[in-house]
């Protein structure tokens, strides 16, 4: 009876650790979403807002790192309970990660809207964050549910976000080429779109927990990755 007690008090305080995971998740889809949103709108004010934001992110990781810790002193659980305690603290760490770099758009945010718009940059910068802030809702969903299959589609469709910001390099290459006024705000822009494919980068990372949490093992398969802008050239027309 004294053990039925203890397996439930355990189930009880692991509950409340994912509860707060996902509380977590959704912190950080809504300031990965206001970030771009200040970005598009070029809401120099929202922008501030969500510098700030971070914060509650931070905490939470913290509680999340501490109720785990609790719980592995006094509980000192095994096999796939014990997987489940440091998945959800890696999680949490990568998570962590995800609001920093949204913390960085929206600083470089700032500066942007002191320049003229470069071509429709912002609303591709959007499209992709729409991806990533889907895969961060989809890999939470997967890792509550246990979902392996989820999981890998998440981690798979981060190629998507690669490819992506392979296209949206080359297109503010040009803009630069085309005039030095676009050099600045490009920079700056180049800085977002990379922010946001770490991002996904992240969010894969937390599917790839997903598969050790139920598994015992991180897939087999590297993930594939399309990014490409470390090594990318840019043939320029000479006749102009």
């Amino acid at each position: 009876m004294e053990n039925l007690h203890i397996v439930h008090a355990f189930d009880r305080d692991l509950e409340k650790i994912k509860g707060l995971l996902l509380e977590m998740g959704g912190l950080v889809e809504t300031q990965l979403n206001d970030a771009i949103t200040a970005l598009v709108n070029r809401d120099s004010k929202l922008g501030k807002q969500v510098k700030k934001s971070d914060k509650p992110i931070n905490r939470l990781e913290q509680e999340i790192n501490e109720k785990a810790v609790r719980l592995l002193a006094l509980r000192q659980p095994m096999a796939g309970d014990l997987r489940i305690i440091v998945a959800v603290m890696k999680a949490a760490a990568n998570l962590e990660r995800i609001g920093d770099y949204a913390k960085n758009i929206a600083k470089r945010t700032g500066v942007v809207v002191t320049s003229p718009p470069v071509g429709s940059v912002a609303n591709t910068l959007k499209r992709m964050n729409n991806l990533v802030t889907d895969m961060i809702n989809d890999v939470l969903d997967a890792f509550i549910g246990r979902d392996i299959e989820g999981a890998e589609d998440v981690r798979l469709r981060d190629e998507e976000v690669d490819l992506m910001h392979n296209s949206l390099f080359r297109e503010l290459l040009t803009y630069m080429m085309e005039d030095a006024r676009n050099i600045s705000p490009s920079m700056h822009l180049l800085f977002i779109a990379k922010n946001i494919e770490r991002c996904g980068d992240h969010t894969a990372q937390i599917a790839e927990q997903v598969h050790y949490m139920v598994s015992g093992s991180l897939p087999e398969e590297k993930r594939p990755k399309s990014d490409k802008t470390s090594t990318m050239t840019l043939e320029v027309d000479e006749d102009k």
